[in-house]
């Protein structure tokens, strides 16, 4: 059973078509990359497998579950942090992890176990007893991705993780998303414009374009069939194919 399962998913924001029909898996375990430009569906798509938006038509599954049907077995699977997701500015670090840890743990054993994790995904050492009003875009991030990760979700659901983030920042972030994956057995989708960190993170990925998906493959894969230095070219020639130009 895949991970994720996306069939034919249509969505319709008023005569706007922001997903025309798109299929991908994902299996588990793997870092899965939804890539493209701003305005292609991928947020649309990670709102919908994240329950938070009906599709139109088509169907979506999160571990055999149906997004729509079983929204509530769905959310209790998964993990979702969206791009312009913040945390609660009055509070320190640690208070909002240790806040987020009581609404998601079921003993006081948990809530002990989920806060030591997100102390070191979190890596700020001494700063996690700031307030989190004091953070920088990058601490306010990694704090972000601690509280999501830290519940350990069979599916974390990261929407631009390191969207706007410098070289050391988004670095760390795609370091600490690796080793999840590897030594959690977490599986990652992950939506990116930035297509060059996306190549350096994910297994597979899935090129989107205008609510079309118009390819799929390992970045490897994909870089040998286009005959491409990076992903950003293979896009740019991907889109050249799908229109009919080559």
């Amino acid at each position: 059973m895949p991970a994720v399962r996306v069939e034919k998913l249509e969505k319709d924001y008023g005569k706007v078509k922001a997903l025309k029909g798109i299929s991908f898996e994902v299996k588990e375990g793997e870092i899965f990359g939804l890539i493209g430009p701003n305005g292609a569906g991928k947020s649309t798509t990670l709102r919908i497998l994240a329950t938070l938006l009906f599709p139109t038509a088509g169907k979506a599954e999160v571990f055999g579950k149906d997004v729509v049907k079983q929204a509530d077995n769905v959310r209790k699977l998964i993990s979702y942090l969206p791009e312009e997701a913040g945390a609660y500015k009055n509070l320190t670090g640690y208070e909002y992890l240790e806040f987020m840890a009581k609404l998601y743990a079921k003993t006081g054993k948990s809530v002990e176990e989920m806060l030591e994790l997100g102390k070191e995904i979190s890596d700020l050492g001494n700063r996690l007893y700031d307030k989190v009003s004091t953070y920088s875009k990058g601490m306010t991030r990694k704090l972000l991705l601690a509280r999501a990760l830290m519940v350990k979700p069979r599916l974390a659901i990261l929407d631009e993780p390191a969207s706007g983030l410098d070289i050391i920042n988004a670095y760390s972030i795609r370091q600490t998303i690796k080793s999840f994956a590897r030594n959690e057995g977490v599986t990652f989708l992950v939506s990116s414009h930035n297509m060059l960190e996306v190549e350096f993170l994910c297994d597979k990925v899935a090129l989107i374009n205008e609510g079309v998906i118009i390819e799929i493959g390992s970045p490897r894969e994909l870089k040998e069939k286009y005959e491409a230095k990076n992903l950003e070219e293979v896009f740019m020639r991907a889109i050249r194919v799908s229109a009919g130009g080559e």
